[in-house]
């Protein structure tokens, strides 16, 4: 088989000394490849690093051809363009002067072959949806899926032969997904995703697990990874199991040879107290005896030793990834207390969907679970911030697509201080255990986050604050989360007992919050109730 990506012998550590990856060894075949993992396990960092962002500390990496990385947050000016983010400005300025009759040298060598990059551009932004999104328009007035479908534009149009998408899908709606699931299958180039959506990882042709600083490939998509990992792990228990025997039986027959030991040293002592024999020849005898015991114990010994080391293997090969553990404060609102009652812009025009009830006021009352959709740039997160506005009648707070609420200067148990500066440090380390920052990784600044890890620090200032929320508003929460994580927090939020609005196109993970309300924000129409 021949590799598009081969990462030889890579290790790389943060400027503070945080190891990331250690004498990493992987190898991408053709076709699309899922990259999977734990959060903090350095799959964004791995695709930064065959990108040629990063600068590895050893080994080397070969990439077959030039290479595009979409990363999870792309850098943004709000006083870019579209256009800018697409990576075509001066090739639109070359050809609009050009067309205006100025023929200087400069403007051709800037264009090269790319006379239809304004066509094929539109086409794009066309064909993810984004007809209504012009080349002008300013990326402060885009929503959080529009700049990653305008991100993603920004690569097809460049062409290269290795496409690296961290986490695609995030922000985006039910619609732009589909619209990227088909661009994913009908790219004709090498492509590796770092996803936690099953119906993006459906679609790869490989799955490649990166787990404690090693890469393992496995063939298929998701379900047969799955299937394949299930069958593993029920053959790891199994030996797991025979191990544990195998130790039981070692020190039963460990125990059994000192017994038998014990009991040739009386009938020996015995006999030489009734002198049966003569004294050298019973002295001969016991020192025999001696080193046979001995020979006999330390072989039980040695079996035990091989006996564990044979069930630390085992045990090893069983994989038990921690989870966070998400303990909501107490905040529980009585069922008729009005929590929110935010006045709704009208719409400016059209009509809601069928089946739908346009709202004039946006009223919760009591431990309402709202669940708030709509298409991308519709609206959702400009209404989040409008209830943040206008205040509730309890307490609130927020959780933002872009986590941007951190200082990156700033460890992870200083961010919380800074949220919670009643708590002592002692206090605050206990919370982060929870989120899994502990020992050292609770110091590490935020700037060396990986997303998901950036998601569960945020959680956890959010949390600690005084008073504590009960009415929390959350904005695609699931974002750059692994499955456990997406699970753990599902069973925080079903235990929470204050009001919840909701904004996510992860429907499983809708239905196991336990949705009261469904809220459709729309551009024209406004706000209906379905």
């Amino acid at each position: 088989m021949s590799f598009s990506i081969v990462v030889d012998d890579v290790s790389f550590a943060w400027a503070d000394g945080t190891p990331v990856l250690k004498d990493l060894d992987a190898a991408f075949p053709a076709g699309r490849t899922g990259l999977i993992g734990t959060n903090g396990s350095g799959k964004s960092t791995l695709l930064r690093i065959i990108a040629g962002e990063l600068r590895r500390q050893s080994g080397s990496v070969s990439v077959a051809g030039e290479v595009g990385h979409l990363p999870q947050n792309l850098p943004l000016a709000a006083a870019h363009t579209v256009c800018d983010l697409l990576g075509i400005s001066d090739k639109r300025r070359a050809l609009h002067a050009v067309e205006s009759g100025d023929v200087a040298e400069e403007h051709f060598t800037v264009i090269g072959d790319d006379w239809d990059v304004e066509e094929r551009a539109r086409a794009e932004l066309d064909r993810l949806g984004l007809d209504h999104v012009g080349l002008d328009r300013t990326v402060a007035t885009l929503s959080g899926g529009e700049v990653v479908l305008v991100g993603l534009v920004a690569k097809l149009l460049a062409r290269p032969d290795v496409l690296l998408l961290d986490e695609p899908t995030n922000n985006l709606d039910l619609d732009a997904r589909r619209r990227l699931y088909a661009a994913v299958q009908a790219w004709p180039g090498v492509m590796v995703i770092v996803s936690h959506d099953r119906a993006l990882l459906e679609l790869v042709d490989q799955v490649a697990d990166l787990r404690e600083g090693t890469v393992r490939m496995y063939g298929g998509n998701l379900e047969a990874y799955e299937e394949q990992l299930a069958a593993e792990q029920e053959a790891a228990e199994r030996m797991v199991r025979v191990a544990e025997a195998d130790v039981k039986r070692q020190q039963r027959e460990l125990v059994e040879a000192r017994t038998k030991l014990d009991r040739r040293q009386r009938y020996g002592k015995k006999m030489y107290a009734d002198k049966r024999e003569p004294k050298i020849i019973m002295q001969e005898r016991k020192r025999q005896a001696q080193v046979a015991a001995g020979k006999h114990r330390n072989m039980h010994i040695e079996k035990l030793g091989e006996a564990r080391d044979r069930l630390t293997e085992a045990e090893q090969a069983v994989r038990d990834d921690a989870e966070i553990r998400i303990e909501l404060p107490g905040t529980a609102v009585p069922a008729g207390r009005v929590v929110l009652d935010l006045p709704l812009d009208p719409g400016a025009a059209g009509e809601p969907e069928a089946g739908t009830h346009p709202l004039e006021r946006l009223v919760i009352q009591g431990p309402e679970r709202i669940a708030l959709l709509g298409r991308n740039g519709s609206g959702k997160t400009t209404l989040l911030r409008r209830i943040l506005e206008h205040g509730a009648n309890v307490p609130v707070r927020y959780l933002p697509q872009r986590l941007d609420l951190l200082d990156d200067s700033l460890s992870v148990v200083d961010n919380v201080l800074a949220h919670a500066p009643g708590a002592t440090v002692t206090e605050v380390r206990g919370l982060l255990a929870q989120f899994l920052f502990r020992g050292d990784r609770a110091l590490r600044p935020v700037a060396t986050l990986s997303g998901g890890e950036r998601f569960r620090a945020t959680l956890a200032a959010l949390l600690s604050a005084e008073p504590p929320p009960q009415l929390l508003l959350l904005d695609e929460p699931t974002n750059n989360l692994d499955m456990a994580s997406v699970r753990q927090l599902s069973q925080a939020l079903s235990a929470y007992r204050g009001a919840l609005i909701v904004v996510s196109h992860d429907l499983p993970f809708l239905e196991t919050l336990g949705i009261t309300r469904r809220l459709e924000q729309n551009r024209e129409a406004g706000v209906s109730e379905s």
